[in-house]
């Protein structure tokens, strides 16, 4: 069985991943040794932790009783992440990508298992250069945490649409508003989670897999939500990292919203087949952004993301339907050059 500590509802914890960059050349550097490092000392509601990149480093906020909470420990923590970059000549920038990176030459952080990853993935991790934005929402119990979890995946991807940030990879514009989402697609485990029926079948799948030798437990699942008993929460890993606080914030807001939703919703019918509309939403949001059409989860007609979003009774509180944060950078990327785009995000990341 594994070990669950459900019991706190609507709770939010939040984790961002940040890039670490040389402060003048604005070119990534494996610094995040440094960073944690000088965390260490300071009292913060929250961690800075090493990631698969060593260029880059994750914030952990604590757990918090609403989305307003952690979004002011997520302000304190990115604070506290240039502060301590700053000390060294190295600064920090939140987004999706990065632009001028080559993900394959950036060095990995020295964790072992970060390391045996890399032996087993091989160039599949390298090329793992892109960053999102997750978010825990505390759930009362296991059956509820999968039934939210069930009604929450087909609206998924006008989620990923509204937080698309990563445009440009591997120093070119890729055509896509979220390459992350499609890089992810290189590892095993990725995307929706196979169809189950409920938690005890998820649970079982789980423990076949564990027990097999092909992962650790239920965190070497790279899906775009997974249940984390161990936390007590449903974690939603969809949205790209945000690079303005205030666009981060929106989708922590929305993201715990659609949760509270989904919590006191009708459980969905079973229909395996629904993964099928999830991947073509799924490309289409990594593709258009909220420029695309999408299928209706519960209609055979397509809708733009705006139209799509309005059908769920939940307020976009901040999130502009018409536009994501890739297109800032496109404009400014084919106005100024991926220098400039590389700038822009340094001076928006911290507020």
């Amino acid at each position: 069985m594994i070990e669950q500590n459900f019991g706190r509802s609507l709770t939010v914890g939040v984790e961002e991943e940040l890039w670490i960059l040389d402060a003048e050349t604005r070119e990534l550097v494996p610094a995040v040794e440094v960073l944690v490092a000088g965390a260490s000392d300071r009292s913060l509601p929250g961690a800075l932790k090493t990631e698969l990149h060593a260029s880059v480093v994750e914030l952990a906020t604590e757990t918090s009783e609403s989305a307003d909470e952690a979004i002011e420990r997520l302000v304190e923590l990115r604070r506290a992440a240039r502060e301590i970059a700053q000390r060294s000549g190295y600064d920090v920038a939140a987004a999706g990508s990065y632009p001028t990176s080559i993900p394959s030459e950036q060095e990995i952080a020295p964790v072992d298992r970060y390391r045996e990853f890399v032996e087993y993935a091989g160039p599949s991790a390298r090329r793992q250069g892109v960053s999102g934005l997750h978010v825990h929402v505390g759930m009362p119990d296991a059956e509820a945490a999968f039934r939210v979890m069930e009604t929450i995946i087909p609206w998924l991807p006008v989620v990923l649409a509204l937080s698309a940030n990563s445009p440009y990879f591997e120093g070119g514009d890729t055509g896509m508003l979220s390459i992350r989402a499609e890089v992810l697609g290189l590892l095993p485990r990725h995307g929706a989670p196979p169809a189950f029926r409920d938690y005890a079948e998820w649970e079982r799948f789980i423990e076949r897999m564990a027990e097999s030798g092909v992962a650790s437990d239920y965190t070497s699942f790279w899906w775009d939500i997974r249940l984390h008993p161990r936390f007590g929460t449903v974690e939603v890993r969809t949205p790209d990292q945000a690079t303005s606080i205030e666009s981060a914030a929106a989708l922590v807001r929305y993201i715990r919203t659609l949760c509270e939703w989904a919590l006191d919703a009708p459980a969905r019918e079973f229909d395996p087949s629904e993964r099928g509309v999830y991947d073509q939403n799924r490309w289409a949001a990594s593709r258009f952004g909220p420029h695309g059409k999408l299928i209706h989860p519960d209609r055979n007609v397509a809708l733009t993301v705006a139209e799509l979003a309005g059908e769920l009774p939940i307020p976009l509180d901040g999130l502009d339907p018409a536009t994501c944060e890739a297109d800032r950078q496109l404009d400014v990327g084919r106005a100024n050059g991926l220098h400039a785009v590389c700038a822009d995000l340094v001076k928006r990341s911290i507020p």
